[in-house]
């Protein structure tokens, strides 16, 4: 390990400096990895015949620059091993669906060049979502966090005790908050949010005028999911339609063999139950958007391309507006965009 360093006696360039651009060589020619340990400040300060002040000044500036870590009583470690001239960024994403990837992309094209982004799906997971947030929290300049989890009854959790603590150790300044704003993290923080109770009924009624044809509103809610979504899009869903007076059902899941009956307008959560109903809708010979009515939850360009009506969040304009927070270096807790998408469906 010894080797990657490179220290000239004649050179005019500080010994200490030195030392730093050594390692900083070894990490871009792929010699040093991620949490690598890296030789004592004595072992160096022998090997080279240098002041043991020369190379503890080095291995600070390291640190101070997070491309180095300590731990105590182990010794120093590599904390990262990308760019260190550009705003290194942890994008944590719950579920690796088209929507997020929306939302990721934007952010990474209005960061620009001046950004290295690097991408962590943990699967709604809490355990990995902690253990990915601690081991990398001394790595990053910026994190990006879409908080979505799930219990162990496969329900969705927005957040626990662990989960805010581990969020806690991220300095405010570090963080971003998008999609889901009840991790209850105290202080000054940078948000871009989804109301999903209140945005799922204002958008139910901007569109109660075309749903009144329909003799009855039906919701496919999972109560258990892989990738759950909040309750909050039901109690949505139960506000509009107890306030405005509309029949309604909230159904597991799209079962096989439906009992499909004209004039009944669905609203389905998950993309597999989307499938299964336009499936069943076609067998059956009826038509959406005249005697069975389609609404899914979350916009993509499949959907838009199928005429399938959508009651959707801005996911470009969501990770457009925590990237611009960031290059501006502002603060704010902001709701972002949520309508209802008319297509033929409807």
């Amino acid at each position: 390990m010894l080797d990657i360093f490179r220290v000239d006696i004649d050179s005019r360039v500080p010994k200490y400096q030195q030392i730093v651009n050594s390692v900083i060589s070894g990490i871009s020619n792929g010699y040093l990895s991620i949490d690598e340990k890296i030789p004592s400040i004595n072992e160096v300060s022998e090997e080279f015949y240098l002041s043991r002040d020369t190379v503890e000044k080095a291995y600070n500036i390291l640190k101070e620059q997070k491309i180095i870590t300590s731990v105590k009583g182990k010794g120093f470690y590599i904390a990262k091993t990308f760019l260190l001239d550009k705003k290194n960024i942890l994008f944590l994403v719950n579920k690796p669906s088209s929507y997020k990837m929306r939302i990721f992309n934007s952010f990474v094209n209005k960061m620009g060049a001046d950004a290295h982004v690097d991408l962590s799906i943990y699967h709604c997971d809490t355990q990995l979502f902690i253990n990915t947030l601690n081991k990398f929290k001394r790595s990053y300049d910026y994190f990006v966090i879409m908080p979505h989890f799930k219990s162990h009854d496969l329900h969705h959790l927005s957040s626990n005790d662990d989960i805010v603590e581990a969020v806690e150790e991220i300095p405010k300044e570090k963080l971003i908050i998008l999609d889901n704003n009840f991790l209850k993290i105290s202080g000054n923080i940078r948000e871009v949010y989804q109301d999903f109770e209140n945005d799922i009924f204002d958008a139910l009624v901007s569109g109660r005028d075309r749903l009144k044809k329909y003799k009855k509103i039906i919701l496919v809610y999972p109560m258990k999911a892989i990738y759950p979504y909040p309750k909050r899009i039901l109690r949505g869903f139960k506000k509009f339609c107890q306030q405005y007076d509309f029949d309604h059902e909230i159904l597991d899941e799209i079962y096989p063999g439906m009992e499909l009956r004209p004039m009944d307008a669905y609203i389905t959560i998950e993309e597999n139950d989307l499938v299964s109903l336009v499936k069943q809708i076609r067998e059956a010979g009826f038509i959406m958007g005249k005697s069975i009515g389609v609404i899914s939850y979350n916009d993509t360009p499949l959907k838009e391309l199928l005429g399938i009506t959508v009651v959707s969040t801005d996911f470009k304009k969501m990770g457009e507006k925590a990237a611009r927070m960031l290059v501006e270096n502002t603060f704010e807790k902001t709701k972002n965009p949520f309508n209802i998408l008319y297509r033929s469906s409807l």
